[in-house]
Parts: C-alpha cells; structure tokens; sequence
C-alpha cells in the first residue's frame, strides 16, 4: 500500500463531495486513554487527522454510498464519540453521540486549485479533535468510478482502524455487513487498560535510563535539525525493496533467526552509529490490541515505548525490540507521571512499523489503489513510518524542512535505503549450497542475456531454437523486466559465472477455486555444473519463490523429446497430468 502526504497524494480530478452526517448533542461520558488526552489537549489544529484513499471501479450513487458509511458507523462505536473541552478542569471529555443521515455537500476546486489542496482543506476543517464528528467520507466523483478518502481525527483511529474501516465499508455496499454484529469500542478498551495490574520496578527503571540517556526527554534524532522551533516539513517517501529484494531480506532476517523489523533495526543501528557516533534512541510505536477481542475494532490502538539499541548484531536488536515492546505493555500514564506526563522536546525521532501481511485485517490495496495518507503540519522531529506489504518495503519520513535537517536526516535516509539494500543483495534468501559448491540466485540483469541464451541453446533442442539476432532476445528481456510478474533467474557459482538459468511467473487466476500458480520455464544447467543437484537446488528455490508471492501449485513444462528432464521433475514430485498443446501464430 501506498504511504504518502496529502501534498503528494495522487488524485483524479472531479466533483469534490463530501457526506455530513448530523450528530446528537452529546451523551453518556467514556473513559479516555492517556494518548489520546495528551493529543486532544493540544487543542483544535490543521493537520491533526490521518486518513486513507481508494478507487471504486465502478460507478456507485452517493445514496449507496452513505447509506454504507452510515452502516460503518452503527457498528464501531468509536466513531459515534466526541471530545468536548473540559468544564471543571483542563482535561477533555469524551462523550458518545447519535450519528444520523446527512446530506452531500460539493466542495468546488477553484481555477488553478490542486485537487490535494482542495481536499486538505476540507479535512484541516472537519477532522479536528474537537470536531463533532470527527471523521468524514469524501468523494471525488468521476466517468469511470469514484475515489472514495475516509478521514478522522487521530485521536479515534490508527493505520490499522483505516483498514478495518474501508474493509466495512465494502462489505457494506456489497450488503454484509449487516451480517457482522457490533464490535467493542475504542472506549471499552481505554476502560480495561486501566484494570492492568502496574508496571514493575524494573520498568520504571529502564525507562528513566533511556530518558535520562535521551537527556531527560523522549529520544531525539542524533544529528542537528536547525533552530528548535516547529518548521514546514518535508516529506519523502521511499519505495526501499522490491518485491523480490524484500523477499530476500526476510529471508536474511530468518537465517538470522530473527524479524524482519529486528533485521530493519539492525541497519538503523549501524547507521546511526556511524554517522552520529551513538546508540540508536527512539520513540516507538507500538499496538495495543492485546487480545483478537480488538482486532476488528476502530480507534487509537497505539501506545509510545521507548527503543534503544548499540549494537548491530541482529541477535542484540532482537533483545532491544523484545524490550521495546514490553517497555510499552505497561499504562503510560503511571510510569511516566515523574516527568509530568510525555517529556516532548523538540528533535524527537519516532519509528513505526507495519507488516501488513501480518494483520487479520485485509484488504485488496493493490485493486483499490489504496493510499494511507497523511497530513500536512508543522514539526520539529522526526517521524518515520515503514510499511511491509505484498509490494515490498516503503518508507515515509517527516521532518523540519531546515537546511541542517536536509543534510543529516537526508544522509541517515541515503545510507539506511543503501544498507537495507546491501542486506536484501546479499542475502541468504539467494544463496544455495550443493555439495561443496557455493551458488547465488540473481535476478538476471541486461547484461546477462547472452549468457543466459547460451545456457538455452546448450541441449540438442536448444541448438535449433536458439540463436536468433541479440537485439530479439534483448527487446524479450526489456519485456520480461517490465513485468513485476516475471523474475528471470540466474544462478552464480563463487567466481561469478553464470551457470545455471530459470524463468518463474506468478500466474493468478480463477482456476482451482482461485489458485494463484508459480509456472517455471527454461530451468537450464550449464554442462560442467549438471548431475550434482544445482537443479534440484534451483526447484526448490523456486518453490520458496513461488510460496512467499502466494502460489501453491507449481508447474512446468518440457518436451515431450526431454526424458530425463521428465524422470528429474517427477523425481521432485511433479505429476504428468496434463496434455500440452502448442500451435504457431
């Protein structure tokens, strides 16, 4: 999925609607978690929202269209609360609400206006902590289907909730929702924390030693930001691994035996060691639901833990992660009553990760072009945001658009993209071992196309198919390349030779009750490497390939003239099932 900024955010241009739904005056007091006070006692400001956008491909009426927001809203409480300013003390209230159907308001794009701009506007305006509601549909109506954008105060939901709130919203225009019972609010969840028994001396001890380290606040970015005053950001957003390198880092990372964010950390700790001479200190985010009671739930399911990590080694990062995490499964609002609540300094440094193959909650975000999209705002830290998904590893980073925080957090950026990309190059995800012999997996490159075709032409059918003019094998390989579906494989021995080849395409379909199926082509063994298992090696290689892009059913093809290439894949458990048919066109 897509991380961006509402200043970067890709939109179609068309009629800007937005749906406003009208609330009760508010009811029944609930309890408010100690982040979500900290953030609405900050007050009304822009920018204070997050939100998430994705393409209908189809035509759909405005009235289908609240009428399944409105459905959204019936089931998640959170979404029918409100803050209102304290009346007897600073602290604000949160009160439930009636939410009842609205109507539709046009919101029109001025000449020359930026659709984005004309957007963040209206959400500056209506998504604000103490907006009643909060939250707003938005629709950008156009010929071939609408751009749908849900937005709420952050207060009420987290990157998580956006998910579970578009997730309803389509069962909802498909109609089955109504099939789903109401699940827990956010409030409920604020009430039970406080039923958690106290954190023990031990973590009020390691937190006092990471502030103190930090110099008696939440970590800071190590290196100058410029003037410690909140500046206009600047946003970069990073597409850091592929889909395949990001299958190698986590392939590294396994042969490390740890995760994928241990093995993320353990880069960031090198980097910062290097450029700033010091240990790796942030604020880290880290989920709160606890239990899969609140899984299915919307709302600010994000408490701050405190990270630190010296030392690289992936196995050291591992046991600062573990700790980060229980450094924040304790109430904040006890361990941190010391220093007056969340000691904020200017020059903060946050680091938030999410493994989007890893939630319950799913969504098609590649069909939905979907975008997570933040808000526009003045800082003074730094906030940088991971997200794993089936496309690969992206990054967002936020920070004070100072000419000092250009060169040093740019430089942390530059080096980090290098080092994880340096992992994912070299990792143990491509490396096969057969016998005494030391191989590498690559992704073939141009330069490897002679090479490749020589190894298709080395057979006795080979050596009448192949050999047509290079610039036709190129001009394949460009198309080949093009394709994210497609991984030409090469195989490396130790002194670099190209010795062995493969096609792999992951064909997705309707078949088999949807299968996804990995198919594998041009499997080829230079002479001198053949008959020691590199092929076997290859296969399963392959599989695990296939695997990790969801395929369960691998097949291949080869001539009906190829015997022992049949008796080798029928050694590895493939079935002659099928007939295959060819024809010239």
């Amino acid at each position: 999925m897509r991380l961006t900024n509402v200043a970067h955010l890709r939109l179609p241009f068309g009629r800007l609607m937005g749906y406003d739904v009208r609330v009760s005056e508010p009811g029944r007091r609930l309890p408010v978690s100690f982040d979500q006070r900290r953030h609405v006692q900050a007050g009304e400001r822009p920018g204070s929202w997050m939100a998430i956008s994705f393409r209908l491909g189809a035509p759909v009426s405005r009235d289908a269209l609240s009428d399944a927001w409105l459905a959204v809203i019936a089931r998640h409480g959170t979404l029918r609360s409100v803050f209102v300013p304290g009346q007897d003390d600073a602290e604000p209230h949160l009160h439930d609400v009636d939410v009842l159907p609205g109507e539709w308001t046009e919101h029109r794009i001025a000449p020359g206006q930026a659709v984005n701009d004309a957007l963040r506007q209206q959400l500056d305006r209506s998504c604000t902590p103490f907006s009643a509601p909060s939250h707003r549909l938005c629709v950008l109506e156009t010929a071939t289907g609408p751009t749908v954008v849900i937005a709420a105060d952050h207060s009420h939901v987290d990157m998580w909730s956006m998910l579970v709130i578009v997730r309803d919203l389509l069962a909802a225009l498909g109609g089955t929702i109504d099939e789903v019972a109401a699940v827990p609010a956010f409030a409920d969840h604020s009430a039970a924390l406080r039923e958690r028994p106290a954190a023990p001396d031990e973590v009020h001890r390691r937190w006092r030693e990471i502030l103190e380290g930090s110099g008696g606040t939440m970590p800071r970015f190590p290196l100058p930001l410029g003037e410690p005053v909140a500046h206009l950001e600047r946003v970069e957003v990073r597409d850091v691994l592929d889909v395949d390198d990001s299958a190698a880092f986590s392939a590294q990372a396994a042969s490390d035996g740890v995760s994928t964010l241990t093995l993320a950390v353990s880069a960031m700790t090198a980097v910062t060691g290097e450029l700033a001479g010091t240990s790796l200190r942030a604020v880290f985010p880290v989920h709160s639901r606890y239990e899969s009671t609140w899984h299915d739930s919307v709302g600010w399911f994000i408490t701050n833990s405190v990270l630190e990590s010296a030392d690289p080694d992936p196995a050291a990062c591992a046991a600062a992660v573990k700790e980060a995490v229980r450094l924040g499964s304790w109430p904040l609002e006890e361990i941190l009553r010391p220093w007056g609540g969340m000691p904020e300094a200017p020059g903060m440094l946050a680091i938030s990760w999410l493994d989007l193959r890893r939630l319950p909650v799913r969504v098609d975000a590649a069909g939905l072009e979907a975008q997570y999209i933040g808000a526009s705002i003045r800082t003074d830290g730094v906030m940088l945001w991971f997200i794993l998904d089936e496309q690969g590893l992206h990054l967002r980073c936020r920070y004070p658009d100072t000419s000092e925080a250009r060169m040093h957090v740019g430089a942390w950026l530059d080096l980090l993209v290098e080092r994880v990309r340096a992992i994912a190059v070299s990792s143990a995800g491509g490396r096969l071992r057969v016998g005494d012999g030391h191989y590498r997996v690559q992704r073939a490159s141009r330069a490897d196309v002679p090479a490749v075709v020589a190894l298709l032409a080395d057979d006795e059918l080979g050596s009448t198919r192949e050999g047509a003019d290079s610039t036709r094998y190129e001009a394949a390989f460009d198309v080949v390349a093009r394709d994210g579906a497609q991984y030409l494989a090469v195989v490396r021995d130790d002194a670099d030779h190209v010795v062995g080849t493969m096609q792999l395409t992951i064909i997705p379909g309707l078949v088999r009750g949807g299968t996804t199926r990995l198919q594998i082509e041009g499997l080829r063994v230079a002479a001198s490497h053949r008959s020691g298992g590199l092929g076997a090696a290859m296969l399963a290689w392959a599989h695990e390939h296939g695997r990790a892009r969801g395929a369960s059913l691998a097949q291949v093809t080869t001539d009906e003239a190829r015997e022992r290439a049949r008796e080798f894949y029928e050694r590895l458990g493939y079935e002659t099932s099928h007939v295959g048919l060819k024809r010239a066109l």
